[in-house]
């Protein structure tokens, strides 16, 4: 194998750690630095680690055998699975550092960073030795100059930053998943989870806010524009814009239902109204509603869309018109398994499952909880009184509200059979036995920056 000479270290995010056995470990989502006294560059540390149940961990730099294009592989020995802490000294570099505005100490000119590399000297000891910073635009608006520089080349690197963007942290979350972003965010300071979920697209801030636990979606919703905020009530769930207007006062709900558009607006107003704890608490306004006379192809289209959750999706609705809920006459349900086996020019009155029956509004969650286990359902009409179907409950629903109100919270351990089995055998290696790395059988990963584009780079 090549030795790695540099390693730009926003290429490592999202990477699949794997330990001796080959079994995954989790992701790679930062690197540590700490910053040594003499003002030289800082000395890289170790990696952190996110673990598949909401863990953040810290790998030595010793410990890791080998940085591969797609995957970074663990020596042998017990992993330390005490949850990552930030000590005195020590910076996180993508989050501390990418798109912190620096000075270019040749022109004076301002810059934004995209990328910090590391790399090994010959006693195995990884430093950040250079950077990928981008120039500032001009009055014309062209994108700016990436140039790679060395780090005394910029200024600005090391202390509170003036000003820093979201630009390069955002391209490090583009690919993960929304739990994953949420998790992510959780782990930031405020003032940088405000500014990195305030530059979200609105609809991937409402597919995270979803994922958040209340006291964090109150904080960001908070400081958003009414209008904004607004905007993102919009796109999320009802039963999940619900749930975040049920934290407010009374007073900013009102200024927020009221900038919504009506129709966005009148389905969260009516969950509002249902009592906690009950299925018009927790249901979803929006399942998939089809008329009986629905072919079996046209339910296999409309739950095919990519934006329709699996709970969402495994059930198609059948009632009169009209289908949005409050609908006519609820006539049953089609499950997606009965939807595969029933000819395409079949009609949906003619396969509907009317055996069990629907939930009402005010059926409390313990009640729900029976019925769903009792027939190994996923979700469940909600009826009112007049047989209208007004909503759905679906398993996720109940889960999120059976589980502690604090389960999103990073805060939660990860179970004890999982940390047992990813500490294997082998001796137990503190966060103080950081020295010596080991690059000998390291690949080269990441050799350009993130942000490099073609003929875009110069070098420093």
């Amino acid at each position: 194998m090549t030795t790695a000479t540099r390693i730009y270290i926003a290429r490592l995010a999202g990477l699949t750690v794997f330990d001796p056995n080959g079994d995954q470990v989790g992701r790679v989502r930062d690197a540590v630095a700490r910053i040594r006294a003499d003002g030289s560059p800082p000395r890289v540390v170790g990696l952190i680690a996110e673990l598949a149940l909401r863990r953040r961990i810290f790998l030595p730099i010793g410990r890791i055998e080998a940085m591969e294009p797609d995957s970074v592989l663990l020596g042998t020995g017990t992993l330390n699975l005490r949850r990552f802490e930030k000590r005195p000294g020590e910076i996180l570099v993508l989050e501390e550092l990418l798109d912190r505005r620096v000075t270019i100490v040749e022109t004076g000119r301002p810059a934004s960073l995209v990328d910090v590399a590391m790399e090994a000297d010959r006693n195995g000891e990884w430093t950040l030795t250079r950077v990928a910073a981008r120039e500032n635009a001009g009055r014309l608006g062209r994108r700016g100059h990436l140039r790679q520089l060395d780090w005394f080349e910029v200024t600005g690197l090391i202390g509170t930053p003036e000003a820093q963007g979201t630009a390069s942290l955002l391209a490090v979350f583009d690919n993960m998943r929304a739990a994953d972003l949420a998790n992510a965010l959780q782990d930031l300071s405020h003032s940088r989870r405000v500014e990195v979920a305030a530059a979200l697209d609105d609809d991937r801030l409402a597919d995270v806010l979803e994922e958040l636990p209340e006291h964090d979606q109150v904080e960001i919703i908070g400081v958003l524009e009414p209008s904004r905020a607004a905007d993102i009530l919009e796109e999320m769930d009802p039963d999940d814009a619900a749930d975040l207007l049920a934290e407010l006062p009374k007073a900013d709900q009102d200024v927020l239902l009221d900038l919504m558009e009506p129709d966005e607006a009148d389905p969260v107003r009516q969950l509002l109204n249902y009592q906690p704890g009950t299925a018009g608490a927790v249901m979803t306004s929006e399942p998939v509603i089809m008329s009986p006379d629905s072919t079996v192809a046209e339910a296999l289209a409309r739950i095919r869309e990519p934006h329709l959750a699996p709970a969402i999706a495994a059930s198609v609705f059948v009632a009169r018109a009209p289908t949005a809920t409050p609908t006519g006459r609820y006539l049953g349900v089609v499950h997606f398994q009965r939807l595969l086996r029933e000819p395409p020019a079949s009609l949906l009155g003619g396969v509907v499952d009317s055996d069990i029956g629907p939930l009402e509004p005010a059926t409390p969650l313990p009640e729900i909880t029976r019925r769903m286990a009792t027939y190994n359902l996923v979700a469940l009409a909600v009826v009112d009184a007049l047989g209208h179907l007004v909503g759905a409950v679906t398993v996720d629903d109940v889960l999120d509200h059976l589980l502690p109100r604090d389960w999103r919270d990073r805060e939660i351990g990860a179970h004890p059979t999982e940390l047992a089995r990813l500490a294997a055998a082998g001796s137990t290696e503190a966060r103080a036995n950081t020295n010596g790395a080991r690059p000998t059988g390291t690949r080269a990963n990441g050799a350009e920056p993130s942000g490099a584009d073609a003929g875009g780079t110069t070098g420093g």
